[in-house]
């Protein structure tokens, strides 16, 4: 009895916050329209036929006329039809992946359970997504040509990130890219591709020793057992995207800048970056090999200095990108 309740009004207040939100954006910003938007991520050197992972905050966007959906909209006007839209749509009801793997009676099933990554990727999950992976804490959707390769095997991968999983076949395919609208490289999944990569040879013990198995659901009813590592709690406590992480951040967009990986542009009002997936992928193996992760401490930062490259070595547009 309580719990019901308990969820109509957490569900209440979060749509309350949302509309105070909305309110404030619309007051203090001029309006963005979808076309802009289109203009700004070609501008930036997003191109038909690219396969992009998006990590978003749809308020840095600006007040953009009509909401989520016009910025989904947006991106795959941006793509196009021969493009591919990857979108973070997690369900962690307990917060945390080991939280979740401890729950008794959870049983993940993408016809029940939505996703709590953020307005955007709602509303691409609800309207756009045309396939969604099975995972009980990393579900991922997808719009466009790759959509069902990306997703479809994620339940049978051998652990989130790893062989057969969206990452990984991501990774794979040309014209890839992890595009950030309005967020620091924090919040970015893609890190955990390296340390699944690398196994024991990655330099900091992220994964718990213990394999969970928790079951899902598919599309049709099928019962799986999928297998879920969590991190380990210590180790990730100081991880890139922990608010007191700043100087990891920080050196990790100066890093990748000064490489000539990190494009930069504007979108709407949000300041926005891309790395194409394969050099992002290499240049995070090459860092491993030198003992700099998104787990190092400040101390091992100081210890290794910055790439000596001042700028991008990507062109965009015909000019060299910014």
């Amino acid at each position: 009895m309580l719990k019901p309740l308990k969820n109509i009004v957490k569900a209440v207040l979060e749509s309350t916050r949302r509309r105070r939100n909305e309110q404030q954006i619309r007051r203090s910003s001029r309006l963005v329209t979808r076309a802009e938007l289109v203009r700004d991520l070609a501008r930036m050197g997003i191109a038909r036929g690219d396969t992009l992972f998006v990590h978003s905050s749809l308020k840095s966007l600006g007040y953009v006329d009509g909401g989520a959906a016009a910025v989904v909209g947006a991106l795959q006007d941006a793509v196009g039809p021969e493009g591919t839209l990857l979108v973070p749509t997690y369900y962690l009801p307990a917060g945390t992946v080991k939280a979740a793997c401890e729950m008794e009676g959870y049983v993940f099933d993408p016809n029940r359970h939505g996703t709590n990554m953020g307005r955007l990727p709602e509303t691409f999950l609800t309207q756009a997504a045309t396939h969604r992976s099975v995972h009980p804490t990393h579900s991922v959707s997808a719009w466009g040509k790759h959509a069902q390769y990306l997703t479809e095997g994620h339940h049978q991968a051998p652990s989130i990130f790893g062989e057969g999983s969206p990452w990984q076949r991501f990774v794979g395919l040309e014209n890839a890219k992890v595009l950030g609208l309005g967020v620091s490289m924090g919040p970015v999944t893609f890190y955990h591709v390296v340390e699944d990569a690398l196994g024991d040879a990655f330099p900091e013990p992220v994964w718990d020793e213990r394999t969970y198995r928790i079951p899902c659901l598919d599309r049709d009813g099928q019962r799986w057992e999928v297998p879920v590592r969590p991190f380990v709690r210590a180790v990730a406590g100081r991880r890139i995207d922990y608010p007191e992480r700043e100087d990891l951040r920080m050196y990790f967009r100066e890093e990748f800048e000064r490489a000539g990986l990190r494009v930069n542009g504007k979108v709407g009002d949000a300041q926005a970056w891309f790395i194409p997936a394969r050099a992002f992928f290499d240049h995070l193996r090459d860092l491993a090999a030198e003992g700099i992760t998104v787990y190092s401490t400040a101390e091992q930062l100081t210890a290794r200095p910055l790439s000596s490259g001042t700028a991008s070595k990507l062109v965009v547009g015909g000019q060299q990108a910014a």
